[in-house]
């Protein structure tokens, strides 16, 4: 069976431009940790590891672990700009509807 997790991860990782070293830096593991997931297939990778690393990469948990799904959606992108956004303090989401507002009256 293919690791198609692990083969997302990898894609993603090197779109970002991180090496394993950075990756797993950011997700508080180590670089053999996030190795072995895209080379070998962790049997069980935690859901806490999973969802750093989905983090991390712009995509969701759902995203990582669904096999059908190889081509990240429109829908999927949107899904992560709204989780950002919500992120933000009010103070800056009022500002980024704000830029929202005055490019939708052009």
């Amino acid at each position: 069976m293919a690791n198609v997790l692990g083969a997302k991860i990898k894609e993603l990782r090197k779109q970002k431009g991180l090496t394993l070293e950075q990756l797993a830096e950011k997700i508080g593991s180590g670089k053999s940790y996030i190795w072995e997931i895209e080379n070998k297939g962790v049997k069980r990778p935690s859901a806490e590891k999973l969802a750093a690393i989905a983090k991390e990469l712009d995509v969701t948990t759902d995203y990582l672990l669904d096999n059908e799904q190889t081509e990240i959606s429109e829908g999927l992108t949107k899904e992560m700009y709204f989780r950002k956004l919500g992120q933000l303090d009010e103070d800056d989401q009022k500002r980024i509807m704000d830029m929202i507002d005055a490019w939708s009256k052009k």
